[in-house]
């Protein structure tokens, strides 16, 4: 049985267009320009690399492309700002013109932020949930930005060490909803605002698979919800995959949260994804 769909968001409002939900969730499709992400690490570093990879995912049918240029995994090591704006500014130029998908830009970085708007993102994806830099606010306030706010506990350098909650869900559930009023009052219009749990920041497995069951629990919060748990360490325990294997796993993580009504699924295997869930849709309509 699906969410509470009476509570479900169903559009999110970006820079310059809207994103309507469907009975489907959304996918976005994953793109690092990084050498040391803990899935595809490396594989999309040159300009021309990355921008067919964009392509080929726009090409599968997703819904918005999300590029990052730094690493967030357990233990990465930050990188300045110059080195991030290196990283994706040729990329955001080469696909001015040739992309018709909205982009996201991964960052928690204002000056980042702001150079892929001025380049023609649409939305800030800020894994700090805009806590990480005082002057994304500002930079969210006068591009009119889509806002995907999600909740870390810590900094990807000590997030993984004993991470403890009361209740977990409950927990974010609360950070989420303060997290969105703070944002609201800044000026930050609610129909921007997306969250997202943070699946494996500053989690254990068991409540990254908690967070999973319990997904429909965020749609109370009247926003579109985020889930970002494409090939993660939770998945491959339960699956008994390699990191190279662990596709499988990650779709019956999406189908389980798309049953609940969750409005974006952040994946590496758009095409795969969108496949399992035109067959889900097909299998589970009345």
């Amino acid at each position: 049985m699906r969410g509470d769909l009476a509570q479900r968001s169903t559009r999110w409002v970006l820079r310059t267009r809207v994103l309507e939900f469907g009975n489907l969730p959304a996918v976005m499709g994953i793109l690092n320009v990084t050498p040391d992400s803990f899935s595809d690490g490396g594989e999309f570093l040159s300009v021309g690399a990355a921008v067919d990879h964009a392509l080929r995912l726009e090409d599968a049918g997703a819904a918005i492309i999300d590029i990052g240029g730094e690493s967030t995994r357990p233990y990465s090591a930050p990188v300045d700002p110059a080195t991030e704006l290196e990283r994706v500014v040729p990329v955001l130029e080469a696909l001015q013109g040739r992309l018709g998908t909205p982009i996201s830009i991964d960052t928690s970085k204002a000056s980042v932020a702001r150079a892929a708007m001025q380049l023609g993102a649409e939305i800030i994806n800020d894994v700090t949930g805009l806590e990480g830099d005082p002057e994304m606010v500002e930079v969210a306030l006068e591009s009119g930005a889509g806002i995907c706010a999600m909740h870390m506990r810590g900094r990807p350098q000590n997030m993984q060490d004993d991470p403890q909650y009361e209740d977990v869900v409950a927990d974010i559930y609360s950070y989420l909803d303060a997290r969105l009023r703070w944002l609201m009052e800044r000026g930050i219009d609610r129909a921007r605002i997306c969250l997202d749990p943070g699946i494996g920041f500053g989690k254990t497995h068991e409540h990254n698979w908690e967070l999973v069951r319990q997904g429909a629990t965020f749609l109370r919060l009247g926003q579109p919800i985020l889930v970002g748990h494409s090939r993660k360490g939770f998945i491959r325990k339960c699956a008994g995959e390699t990191p190279g294997e662990i596709m499988a796993g990650t779709l019956g993580v999406s189908l389980a949260l798309a049953l609940q009504g969750i409005q974006v699924l952040r994946v590496h295997d758009v095409a795969m994804t969108r496949a399992a869930l035109a067959c889900f849709h097909c299998a589970t309509l009345r």
